[in-house]
């Protein structure tokens, strides 16, 4: 093949699972280093767990994430359709061609007779392979088991393929993650490539979908390496080019066990939903297994792109490290422009009336409370004070700061000496360096004069700069709170 063909085929069976989303980006950026295709196939074969909004998150957590596809099912293409379900009556043909070739056989197995031999390995303590009982059938047999109503499933036969294309019955493929990988052919078991209501079997489907949509490479899971066998064996049988197989290790979590809910969020639109940047969730996800030549993490899909090397993604499991990827989108919310960051904010803010801030006191709010958020959701708890006339305080910040003689006293003494002040940030400044001044002259700690004023108007003892916060606030409500301050 000519031409570099890639794709990315999940299921609809849920949403997008960030495992998915590394394979489909090492895919997306194969294709972009090598001036090929990306494509997007939708696997939705199983029926009963399939549905249309996993479908449609699987398209909005791609396009959010920026890997766009060249073809696909909106997009369509030339070799689609690109929905597995619309192709059903491409595979019979396959299916008969393998047949004519002697490569796949009938099998008129009920599901009571295929348990006996698995519980007849079991007992022996050896590995399942179907027993092939019904490779040579004659016609009259398969006959008068038509007669009996049962309907056949098509299997495919292993050893015939591997001795039409093999010596022996060891099979080898080049991996392009893995090197090279081996399996003895004969454990396999001749396997079900056409179910006996006519539904393909992934392994065959897969496979007749790579070879008419001319894919190249197959970039995917380690999960899928036994799969990979029977699938070679197939395409060979069908006289078919084989691509060439990369597979990737896993994603696990921290403590090196299988990455799931209870770890934290699993699927992109949960980490969208979270507040995290699709920029730093490329980039972060990107990281999982390929190292930049330059040492240099924080890149664009297109600066990874064309570093992107796939034989030196590592072959081992990554782990997903959630207290990097908090770092890393850190770093991306600091890099926002503030404007982009204001409508970003927007959602997690929905809490609160923005309209009692103008446009100015809304751009300074985020200005000044930008710096220590991790993800876009921390907005919601950093800024409650800005809103409302009261303010909720904390109890502890009651009893250990508000009900001293001290605060006490300089909040009297702030009411006091404000009424004559300039509620804007340079005035502010000045003023609130005096105040601090005066009561550091009586022998009070500077921070502690101004926790009296931050858990008067904040409920806090900490949070963004208080002379910003004034300003935000306005003296009328700022006076307001301090007044319920006092005893």
């Amino acid at each position: 093949m000519t031409e570099v063909r890639v794709r990315i085929a999940p299921s609809p069976s849920g949403n997008l699972h960030i495992g998915t989303a590394r394979t489909a980006l090492f895919n997306y950026l194969f294709a972009k280093k090598n001036q090929g295709k990306f494509i997007l196939r939708i696997e939705d074969t199983d029926a009963e767990r399939t549905s249309q909004a996993y479908i449609d998150n699987i398209f909005d957590s791609l396009k959010a994430l920026g890997l766009n596809w060249d073809e696909g099912p909106d997009v369509g293409g030339p070799y689609g359709p690109y929905t597995q379900s619309e192709r059903f009556d491409i595979y019979p043909k396959y299916v008969q061609e393998l047949l004519d070739k002697g490569f796949a056989y009938e099998c008129f197995c009920t599901p009571e007779e295929l348990e006996a031999e698995k519980e007849e390995a079991t007992k022996n303590k050896k590995p399942y392979v179907y027993s092939k009982k019904c490779e040579n059938l004659t016609e009259e047999e398969k006959n008068k088991l038509r007669a009996e109503g049962r309907k056949p499933a098509i299997r495919f036969n292993i050893a015939k393929a591997q001795k039409a294309f093999h010596e022996g019955t060891m099979l080898k493929f080049d991996d392009l993650v893995k090197g090279e990988l081996h399996m003895d052919t004969s454990l396999l078991g001749d396997f079900v490539i056409m179910k006996s209501n006519g539904s393909p079997t992934y392994n065959f489907a897969v496979v007749i979908d790579d070879m008419l949509m001319k894919i190249s490479h197959v970039i995917r899971g380690e999960d899928h390496i036994s799969n990979t066998f029977k699938q070679i064996l197939i395409f060979e049988a069908l006289g078919a080019e084989v691509p060439r197989f990369g597979h990737l290790g896993m994603i696990l979590a921290p403590d090196r066990s299988k990455l799931s809910k209870r770890h934290g969020a699993t699927a992109v639109s949960e980490f969208v939903e979270k507040g995290y940047l699709t920029d730093a969730l490329i980039n972060f996800v990107a990281l999982l297994g390929w190292s930049p030549s330059d040492g240099q993490e924080i890149k664009t899909v297109d600066e990874i792109a064309q570093d992107f090397r796939i034989g030196e993604i590592s072959s081992s499991n990554s782990i997903f490290e959630y207290d990097k990827l908090n770092w890393m989108n850190s770093h991306y919310i600091k890099m926002l422009d503030i404007e982009d960051l204001k409508e970003r904010l927007k959602p997690y803010l929905a809490k609160y009336d923005l309209s009692e801030l103008t446009d100015a006191q809304y751009t300074r709010m985020v200005e000044v409370t930008r710096e220590p958020l991790t993800l876009l959701s921390d907005i919601t708890d950093a800024v409650p004070y800005f809103f409302g006339e009261d303010v909720e305080i904390e109890p502890k910040t009651q009893t250990d700061v508000l009900d001293t003689e001290v605060s006490q006293d300089v909040l009297k003494e702030f009411l006091r000496q404000a009424e004559d002040w300039e509620f804007t940030e340079e005035c502010l400044h000045e003023k609130l360096e005096a105040f601090r001044a005066q009561y550091k002259e009586k022998g009070i700690k500077p921070k502690v004069t101004m926790w009296a004023i931050r858990a008067a108007v904040t409920g806090r003892t900490c949070g963004a700069d208080m002379t910003a916060i004034l300003a935000i606030l306005g003296k009328e409500k700022v006076f307001h709170r301090v007044k319920k301050a006092i005893k």
